[in-house]
């Protein structure tokens, strides 16, 4: 979704959501941060260095954007990719997702991680250094909050006395939990606790290996682990990329996407200089369609 940058604004996004139903895409997809800091501590994204994007000088918060498009949009899916568990605790986290859940009729996908960031942790009172065991702490939390009433969960980092934790889940299933981890300890934690993985193509990261591991440690009775992938139209590092060479990288990532099986590939277009004014997101989709189109 139009999510980054000064171009965005409601009436834009209105209009990129409609024309996106229209035109037959699955769904509509956000990302969590909290500001941009001039001195960034941390390194970007785990691995670009210091110097964040220039994109995320403006950025809309998660949940009220995917609130707006639930209702312009009566069918597409509502997912994040991702939130970052250091920004909330289980019992607001579960309460807001299940509110979504239930206004859209159970289109959310609660795409979740740990974060790079130190920055935005440390205005959340959370020790970056800590943020793993947290998560690990974190899901089961979370998914107790979406159970019976009363609930209750009394653990190290968090702690719930007996409550009745309302709304619950449409149709009293939770939500799908989608992880874009990827690290050894990361890995683990997607296995255990998660429905969906979601790694980013074009990296030379070995993800059918990595799939197939995933899939013969999750619990015994478990679903299948599901693939989302994510595809990039413009380079990490955020070179200028013209809207031939962001649909050349999408036809790449999508060719990727199909030979590994995955059921869907999240678009992100939010780094993309082609993308930079409202009437640029609105044609999106179409431009985007038969690029897409082949791989229906």
């Amino acid at each position: 979704m139009p999510q980054l940058g000064f171009h965005v604004t409601g009436p834009g996004v209105a209009s990129f959501v409609r024309v996106a139903d229209e035109t037959g895409f699955s769904g509509l997809w956000v990302q969590e941060h909290l500001f941009y800091p001039v001195r960034n501590t941390s390194q970007y994204s785990g691995k670009y260095g210091t110097e964040v994007h220039g994109a995320y000088r403006s950025f809309y918060s998660p949940f009220e954007l995917l609130s707006f498009a639930a209702a312009l949009s009566p069918r597409m899916t509502l997912g994040t990719s991702v939130v970052v568990a250091g920004y909330h605790r289980p019992l607001e986290l579960a309460q807001r997702v299940a509110t979504l859940d239930q206004l859209s009729g159970g289109r959310v996908v609660l795409g979740i991680g740990a974060g790079w960031s130190a920055d935005e942790h440390a205005q959340m009172n959370v020790d970056f250094a800590t943020r793993g065991n947290r998560l690990d702490e974190f899901l089961p939390a979370l998914v107790r909050c979406w159970g019976d009433d009363p609930v209750e969960f009394n653990g190290s980092w968090f702690s719930i006395p007996p409550a009745e934790v309302q709304p619950k889940p449409f149709g009293g299933r939770r939500p799908a939990l989608m992880s874009g981890m990827r690290s050894a300890a990361g890995l683990r934690r997607t296995a255990e606790y998660f429905d969906i993985w979601n790694p980013t193509v074009g990296t030379g990261l070995p993800i059918a290996e990595h799939l197939s591991w995933l899939r013969t440690h999750q619990p015994n009775g478990s679903a299948p682990m599901r693939l989302i992938t994510r595809v990039y139209a413009a380079r990490p590092a955020g070179s200028d990329d013209g809207l031939a060479d962001g649909l050349d990288r999408i036809r790449a990532g999508l060719d990727e996407s199909a030979e590994l099986g995955a059921e869907e590939a999240i678009i992100e277009c939010g780094f993309w200089s082609a993308v930079a004014s409202e009437r640029d997101w609105e044609s999106l989709p179409e431009r985007l369609a038969d690029v897409v189109g082949d791989y229906d």
